[in-house]
């Protein structure tokens, strides 16, 4: 694939270059409130291949991410019987924001201003690669998904719902 332009470094990247990770670099023209849809058109790849950052809490207000396929929902219930809480649900978009150091459409779970436990959908591993945000709106990274349990560390857990 052709480089379309360079895009400068986000926290996320210079956290991957940092631990060694190899990546692809993917911009693509960004559409408020699209998500995983419009990324995926934009590549030309699955939406099951793109990966969404979540930034969620449990019942005390503790952050936490999930890393989902963009073509399935998150069931908060499985998640939070899985991780060990009585509840958890997504963070408001401005509580994301503090939390992640990333702006909503734009996070990603490299180089969070907080260290957050990281969760992900156990198939996701499974792919042979994964597009996940960059750390900008329009900035997808590619990469081999065993990373995520490399460096992150992000633990498996299966709370897919169909979209």
């Amino acid at each position: 694939m052709a480089k379309k332009e360079h895009v400068s470094e986000t926290p996320a990247t210079q956290f991957l270059r940092k631990h060694g990770i190899a990546f692809s670099e993917h911009p693509y023209a960004y559409e408020e409130h699209g998500g995983t849809a419009v990324s995926a058109r934009e590549l030309g790849v699955d939406e099951h291949q793109v990966v969404k950052t979540l930034v969620m809490q449990d019942e005390a207000a503790k952050p936490l991410i999930v890393l989902m396929h963009g073509d399935r929902k998150v069931s908060t219930k499985n998640l939070a019987r899985q991780i060990g809480c009585k509840s958890v649900e997504p963070c408001k978009p401005e509580v994301a924001n503090r939390h992640s150091g990333y702006l909503v459409g734009g996070t990603s779970p490299f180089g969070t201003r907080k260290a957050m436990p990281v969760y992900v959908e156990e198939s996701i591993l499974a792919l042979d690669k994964i597009y996940i945000n960059g750390g900008r709106r329009g900035f997808l990274v590619g990469i081999d998904p065993g990373a995520l349990v490399k460096v992150l560390p992000a633990k498996p857990v299966n709370c897919a719902l169909e979209d």
